[in-house]
């Protein structure tokens, strides 16, 4: 992984590695930077990710899921959704065919200082991949796609090698019972 590499392709790869290892540092400043803004701190900057990523697949999350994939206890989740929710940043709501299941959601003021922290990124990420085709696209999708599932295997053989309980993730669960 750290070696020299003198082949065409395994300095590409070479290349792609250090840029992905940069992506994810300017990632984390500007995640960071967003939650020492706000007074969050990385958990609860997860768990904002985590409520975003659900919503935008139109399956929210609940606390049970919530507390899978970012690999808390349930007395950890409740603390984390009662701190987030006094904060303004999401909302608890009930199913409406089932009042025993919770959903989380952003809520509105914290929707609204994710929007205006994060505006000028999504212009500029936009701009980026405007110099890209619909085909090339495609293909950084796959390999980003591809590279997630990757580091989620990693984590789960970590954890599982620290004895930990095995987690599911966001769509993987098949009883819609526990969300």
């Amino acid at each position: 992984m750290y070696r020299r590499r003198d082949d065409r392709r395994g300095q590409m790869v070479a290349d792609i590695t250090r840029d992905l290892r940069r992506y994810s540092v300017e990632a984390q400043h500007i995640g960071h930077a967003f939650a020492g803004l706000h007074g969050l701190n990385a958990t609860d900057l997860h768990a904002l990710i985590a409520v975003m990523d659900a919503e935008l697949l139109g399956d929210p999350i609940t606390p049970g899921r919530l507390g899978e994939q970012l690999n808390l206890s349930s007395g950890s989740v409740t603390a984390l959704i009662d701190r987030l929710e006094r904060g303004g940043h999401i909302r608890r709501d009930r199913d409406t065919a089932d009042r025993r299941k919770v959903f989380l959601h952003y809520a509105d003021p914290g929707a609204a200082l994710a929007r205006s922290f994060f505006a000028p990124l999504g212009r500029r990420n936009d701009e980026v991949m405007a110099r890209f085709s619909d085909e090339e696209l495609e293909v950084v999708h796959r390999f980003m796609a591809e590279m997630v599932i990757s580091m989620r295997e990693h984590r789960d053989a970590i954890r599982a090698a620290r004895g930990e309980p095995a987690r599911r993730t966001a769509g993987t669960d098949p009883d819609n019972a526990t969300r």
